[in-house]
């Protein structure tokens, strides 16, 4: 899968006509705190039942996502699917919160942010007042390191290596920042899960570096933009941020929970908009078809259930938790994939429309397909 030979399965011709080869799939894992214990679990089933005839080209990843995409992407590269579970299951060992200590100061953060959702009195210190802020950052970077040899990522980014992307706010400039393959080093994924309530900014490149939270969460358009030959033809969105919510939140707790999923909705929202604008300008006749390739978006979807403070709480019981439900939703999404591929044998290519919210359950929907440049 990650050498590009993409199996040896049930391999689809493309609609231009180009000789059969793999289906080429980016996969985009959205951040959010420890609830990305959640897309390990999905990269875990996904990774252990690779459907046949795709190919992985891209990962990307902001926060959490980012720490997921990082451990899968090297685990392929320096081995296999195995090793790549292996990595991700040690990087969660090494992030849940299993002394007394630890397990004090993450159910103090926890019980912190909840009362300040019901809007009591809670006390609060600057991170660069709190010595515990940097012992943090040290722990994150040791269990990194623990699974990752960074000094060897440069040599495996290869031409036919996936293409990994992490993403970071530059904080000074206000601008979003997207660090790719051999640029991803341990600051630039601790700069990705800089969340400055909790951590010092993090430095790269002269200017201060925040939670990829507030930038693209999590990276698309990065995923996009490559070599024609590598572009995807599919994405798959592990997102961990509700898309939808019955009812009208009332409550503090409920209004707090709603602005934080919809925050962290916002830049992937746009991001697979843009791709639908550039399909319906196809479908106009406005793009010329012959320079672009059909991207089908798929998201996997966490839903909703848990309240924005769990997003802080590093409880070994509640991160089993949401490995286990990861692993359920990407087996069902891969049921319902090889059911969709099944029907497109049959009857040929299925239009999903980008704007419809067609839920097929178990936390997965199809976004719709869209076409993207090859230029």
């Amino acid at each position: 899968m990650a050498d590009g030979s993409g199996g040896d399965g049930a391999i689809r011709s493309t609609a231009d006509g180009e000789r059969d080869r793999p289906r080429r799939v980016a996969v985009a894992c959205q951040g959010g705190g420890s609830h990305t214990a959640f897309t390990a679990g999905v990269l875990r089933g996904l990774l252990s039942a690779w459907p046949e005839g795709y190919e992985l080209v891209g990962i990307s990843g902001t926060s959490g996502g980012a720490f997921n995409a990082l451990a899968t992407w090297y685990g392929l590269l320096t081995g296999d699917e195995s090793k790549a579970i292996d990595l991700l299951d040690a990087l969660w060992a090494d992030l849940a919160a299993d002394d007394p200590a630890d397990r004090l100061t993450n159910d103090w953060l926890v019980a912190g942010a909840r009362w300040r959702n019901m809007g009591l009195p809670s006390v609060t210190v600057s991170p660069y007042a709190n010595p515990g802020a940097r012992a943090g950052q040290e722990r994150i970077v040791e269990a990194l390191e623990s699974c990752i040899d960074f000094e060897e990522i440069p040599e495996l980014c290869t031409r036919d290596a996936p293409e990994l992307v992490v993403g970071t706010v530059d904080v000074h400039g206000g601008v979003f920042e997207t660090f790719t393959n051999e640029e991803v080093t341990p600051e630039a994924v601790l700069a990705s899960a800089a969340v400055p309530e909790l951590f010092p900014a993090v430095e790269l490149h002269g200017h201060a570096h925040w939670d990829g939270l507030f930038s693209q969460n999590p990276p698309v358009m990065d995923l996009m933009t490559v070599d024609a030959d590598r572009k995807p033809d599919e994405l798959w969105v592990i997102q961990i941020n509700p898309q939808e919510r019955s009812g009208t939140p009332k409550s503090l707790v409920d209004i707090a929970d709603r602005r934080n999923e919809l925050s962290g909705n916002i830049s992937l929202n746009q991001e697979l908009r843009f791709i639908g604008w550039v399909n319906d300008w196809i479908e106009a006749g406005y793009l010329p078809a012959g320079r672009f390739s059909r991207t089908t978006v798929r998201r996997i979807e966490l839903g909703p259930g848990y309240d924005h403070s769990t997003k802080l709480d590093r409880t070994p019981s509640f991160i089993e938790e949401l490995i286990s439900t990861g692993e359920d939703r990407a087996a069902e999404f891969l049921a319902r994939l090889a059911d969709s591929d099944r029907e497109a044998t049959r009857i040929g290519p299925i239009a999903v429309d980008h704007d419809g919210r067609h839920g097929t359950g178990a936390g997965e929907t199809e976004a719709g397909t869209a076409d993207v440049d090859h230029d």
